[in-house]
């Protein structure tokens, strides 16, 4: 588990816990919060463009995706959407 005081404010890492690979403490607005994301058992294969293409495009519509405390936020900016 995460201290989440000794964490900097956005600025993911790995961290495979609960299916998740990678952990970020995601501050917005004076507010704080630990956010989780990506399939521990999945890479990430931007460097495919069709695959690149293909996830930019199915995640664009989530909702909540544009703000640092959605877990959608931090994978679009892994896969460089």
């Amino acid at each position: 588990m995460p201290d989440k005081k000794k964490m900097k404010c956005n600025v993911p890492r790995r961290e495979v816990q609960g299916g998740k690979k990678f952990v970020v403490k995601a501050c917005q607005g004076g507010k704080e919060k630990i956010v989780r994301f990506g399939d521990a058992n999945m890479t990430i294969k931007k460097n495919r463009p069709a695959s690149k293409k293909s996830y930019c495009a199915r995640s664009a519509g989530i909702k909540g995706g544009k703000g640092k405390l959605s877990a959608n936020y931090w994978s679009r900016r892994a896969w460089d959407c």
